[in-house]
């Protein structure tokens, strides 16, 4: 019997989701790589494209994925391994942060599952009033933050005050960024009610919909943000102004995102190529491919190793942020092959459920 037979059944749309939005992520990180203003007009272009479609982008859908599966968690095994769950991914978060990168979000999630877990059952219309306003506080939040965010990370020449400064970092963003994810988390969690990303078939009118909108919105939201980052200095008021409402729109944006996949996954049904599987392996072991990325941008910013940080420019960093997303959907392919879970789900499940 070949390894594939012997899995149960998964849904195709929210593992194609997760590898999928694992290239927005890589994407959004390689930035650590960019010098700002370098590459010309293609790299003016490639910064606006950025800004528009990917900055603020992965992040909601990555919470929004990881809020439908919080209930599928809770349904399968109840709310203290969610808890148990929840406490080793703000560990995770910890050591990721100290060990490789500055860009955390495990911690985060780590939270909302542990401050979450008695909106896993509200009625619908509560929660989705909670989630509009977590949407909108979240994005406050992050405008307001982003006036003391400098632009670009520094890079430290001794590791271990490298290290220092990032876990002091992700102290101080992990409640900002768990804030900021509430809301799709919420909205993940709404949608995994209706089975939305399970059964795709059933529901393309409104999937399409979402898609359309949430991504047209996430794209008007982002001009403001854009066209100021494009023109001289602007101010302080009119720079968090724009923030915000680009971090807002985006969580449509991410929403549509997800739709997006939901709708070509009910489109590829039973027929799944060498991409599609290679990109569902990545989605399942989405937690060590995106462990992994950080791997790479430890070895490619920091000084102690290629030195590339604020290096490249715009257009580079891109082709070097989809380099490492395609060499992760590889690596998770060779593990399918291999009938192997990621190393790090391997551990978490260890970690949660006991050896069994």
């Amino acid at each position: 019997m070949s390894p594939a037979a012997e899995l149960p059944p998964r849904s195709l749309a929210p593992d194609l989701a997760r590898g999928a939005m694992l290239l927005v992520i890589a994407l959004a990180h390689a930035q650590v790589l960019r010098a700002p203003g370098s590459g010309g007009a293609l790299g003016q272009a490639v910064a606006a494209f950025h800004t528009l479609f990917v900055d603020s982008r992965g992040y909601p859908m990555f919470a929004a994925l990881f809020g439908h599966g919080l209930v599928q968690l809770q349904q399968r095994r109840g709310a203290e391994p969610l808890r148990r769950r929840g406490r080793w991914l703000v560990v995770f978060g910890l050591l990721h942060a100290l060990l490789l990168f500055h860009g955390d979000i495990l911690g985060a999630y780590g939270l909302l599952s542990l401050g979450l877990l008695a909106a896993l059952g509200r009625p619908d219309g509560p929660l989705l009033v909670r989630a509009g306003v977590w949407a909108v506080l979240g994005a406050v939040a992050f405008g307001l933050a982003s006036l003391a965010i400098p632009d670009g990370a520094d890079a430290v020449a001794d590791p271990l005050v490298s290290a220092g400064y990032r876990v002091l970092g992700w102290i101080v963003a992990t409640p900002l960024f768990a804030i900021m994810a509430a809301g799709p988390v919420l909205f993940g969690v709404w949608a995994a009610r209706r089975r939305l990303l399970e059964q795709p078939g059933r529901h393309l009118p409104a999937l399409r919909r979402v898609a359309v909108l949430g991504i047209a919105v996430a794209v008007v939201g982002a001009l403001p943000l854009a066209l100021l980052k494009a023109g001289p200095p602007a101010s302080a008021a009119a720079l968090a102004s724009a923030t915000a409402l680009h971090t807002l729109t985006g969580y449509a944006g991410g929403l549509g995102y997800a739709a997006l996949v939901a709708v070509l996954a009910a489109r590829i049904g039973e027929r799944r190529g060498l991409l599609t599987r290679a990109l569902i392996a990545c989605g399942q072991r989405s937690l060590s491919c995106y462990l992994a990325q950080s791997l790479a941008w430890l070895l490619l910013f920091e000084p102690y190793f290629a030195d590339l940080g604020g290096e490249l420019a715009p257009q580079t960093a891109a082709a070097v942020g989809f380099g490492v997303w395609a060499l992760t959907v590889v690596l998770a392919d060779v593990l399918r092959r291999l009938d192997r879970r990621g190393p790090a789900e391997a551990l978490l499940r260890r970690l949660t459920h006991g050896p069994a």
